[in-house]
């Protein structure tokens, strides 16, 4: 309804009778109409967030199941359930109750393993989803602090998934939990504390699956819904980033509205991931507990793998050499803290820093809500997928004893091999990355200055045969049109002899130029004096946005 209580022709039905339902209770009309028709734009990479956030809402629907049966005891029983081989067999009260889940609930080993299923899919979809921010440059101002808080979210969900994968205290977990206690223990002047805090004791303890089972039931997800509500929130109000193209600008989101468009989407894909999800756990067998026995700290399993995203904790105390040092009657085991803090501390501590690193590199304070082609900032992209790289080394040689064992090669060379890889690969990566994006960069200059082959063959008048070029088409030339320069700070292409600007001046100004000129500036420009008679796709730009009414384009 309108201000003065007549309809509003400018708001479907749909939305102004809920809205004047709502307005004559609770005065919050306008408050409705405005957030129903929020504009989001249409491309597939952000719906890839969604997959996490719907992976989650689909983990606390399963977790709230499997608590209602699932008992946090390091008790002494002897099992004596529906699994035949384990009768008769001591073990805690949380392994026969994850069999009991297993094979006396009724839906129990479907409800465990799309739990499985959901959590992996969750960190999968929490990475995927902050690489598209990273590559796209959409962590940019006003957006930092939502880039923060991703960063914290998948550290948060690392925790969560180490935590609920110790719970069953089956033999593979706790040979998990093994590592994670040897981490903790090594950790300088707090180490002890920590590990007597969560095991309540020696080595396993009574009471680490009670106090891992309240972390993981409580404290964390309460902390990752707070997160991801604050998230959520952040990104409603400053709006959605969107890819270049036709009649996208830093002002307007070109789109479809929440209601309905939107919503029946994002309805939609909360299905299929359920789907996935529940053909996951109805057909892929995951974490078969029964397989492997209980826990006894006196046995091992060979060839045991942790969840995939924890496979480089165990890469790299694979690849690190046995060092330790002894100073004063202190032992520092540097082949554990290393292994455990540092390629942690890289990827994490990078991510956090990294917008405000390039901020200050490019001098770049603009908001930015239209993001960027990765090939279009060549060191993003190549600095991303070094890292990628990096973590993948570490990722693939977790299980070098299964490399191993499969190729048929020796050990000791996989984790040589695994150790210059380490540092080789990610240079490599950045170097080819590179060259791609500037060859990426080339293709669109040469399709902006001589079009597209059309397929049509024609002879010239002395004989030549040339493949005829077209214009590319409106909305191809407007997303290549939308790169821009990265920024460079003013100043920092001072000529030698010349007089820097003060901040340029100094080791650390010095420094900051050579970087900013290196990192940013036009790297292949596109070709704009070689049009051949081609449109530009400018002139009909906002005729075009105009056509789609509403539901297509709203002003910031």
């Amino acid at each position: 309804m309108s201000p003065s209580g007549g309809p509003d022709a400018n708001v479907p039905q749909a939305i102004a009778g809920p809205s004047g339902f709502l307005d004559d209770r609770l005065g919050a009309g306008n408050f409705l109409k405005r957030n129903l028709r929020k504009v989001f734009p249409d491309h597939w990479s952000f719906l890839l967030g969604e997959i996490a956030l719907y992976s989650f809402i689909i983990l606390l629907l399963t977790g709230t199941f499997l608590t209602f049966f699932f008992k946090p005891s390091m008790e002494h029983v002897i099992y004596d359930g529906a699994y035949e081989p384990l009768k008769g067999v001591g073990m805690s009260a949380a392994y026969a109750s994850s069999l009991e889940i297993s094979f006396d609930v009724r839906g129990g080993l479907l409800m465990r393993q799309m739990h499985h299923w959901a959590a992996l899919l969750f960190v999968a979809g929490m990475m995927v989803h902050m690489l598209r921010v990273f590559f796209t440059g959409a962590y940019r101002k006003p957006r930092e602090l939502n880039w923060l808080i991703g960063v914290l979210l998948l550290t948060l969900a690392l925790a969560e998934g180490l935590t609920g994968y110790s719970l069953p205290d089956d033999l593979l977990s706790g040979a998990g939990l093994r590592i994670t206690e040897g981490v903790a223990i090594s950790l300088p002047l707090v180490g002890t504390w920590i590990t007597f805090f969560l095991f309540g004791g020696e080595y396993p303890g009574e009471d680490v699956i009670s106090r891992f089972y309240s972390l993981h039931i409580l404290l964390i997800p309460g902390i990752l819904l707070a997160l991801i509500s604050a998230h959520m929130i952040l990104m409603w109000v400053q709006k959605h980033t969107q890819m270049p193209g036709k009649g996208r600008t830093n002002n307007n989101v070109v789109g479809a509205p929440f209601y309905p468009a939107f919503m029946a989407k994002a309805g939609a894909y909360f299905m299929f991931t359920f789907g996935v999800i529940a053909l996951l756990g109805t057909f892929a067998q995951i974490n078969p507990i029964w397989i492997f026995g209980p826990y006894t700290p006196a046995d091992i399993s060979a060839g045991s793998q942790p969840d995939f995203y924890m496979g480089f904790l165990e890469g790299a105390l694979r690849l690190m050499p046995s060092w330790e040092i002894n100073f004063l009657g202190f032992t520092l085991p540097m082949s554990v803290l290393i292994p455990a803090l540092v390629p942690m501390g890289i990827i994490m501590t990078g991510l956090a820093v990294y917008p405000f690193a390039e901020r200050w590199i490019t001098g770049d304070n603009r908001e930015h809500h239209v993001v960027d082609r990765p090939r279009n900032n060549p060191h993003r992209t190549s600095i991303g997928i070094s890292a990628i790289t990096f973590y993948g080394v570490l990722w693939l040689l977790g299980a070098n004893d299964e490399i191993s064992w499969v190729f048929k090669v020796s050990l000791n060379w996989t984790t040589y091999i695994g150790r210059v890889l380490i540092f080789v690969a990610p240079v490599i990566a950045y170097i080819v990355t590179y060259r791609i994006c500037l060859g990426l960069q080339r293709k669109d200059a040469a399709i902006i200055g001589h079009g597209v082959e059309s397929g049509v063959i024609k002879r010239l008048p002395h004989g030549e045969y040339i493949e005829v070029h077209v214009p590319p088409s409106a909305d191809i030339e407007a997303h290549m049109r939308g790169k821009e320069p990265v920024p460079v700070l003013t100043g920092a292409d001072t000529e030698p002899g010349g007089i820097p600007p003060k901040g340029m001046r100094g080791p650390i100004g010095k420094l900051k130029a050579r970087m900013s000129t290196a990192y940013g500036g036009e790297k292949i420009p596109l070709d704009d004096g070689h049009h051949d008679g081609h449109h530009d796709g400018h002139g009909d730009e906002h005729a075009a946005v105009g056509a789609g009414g509403d539901d297509k384009s709203i002003t910031r």
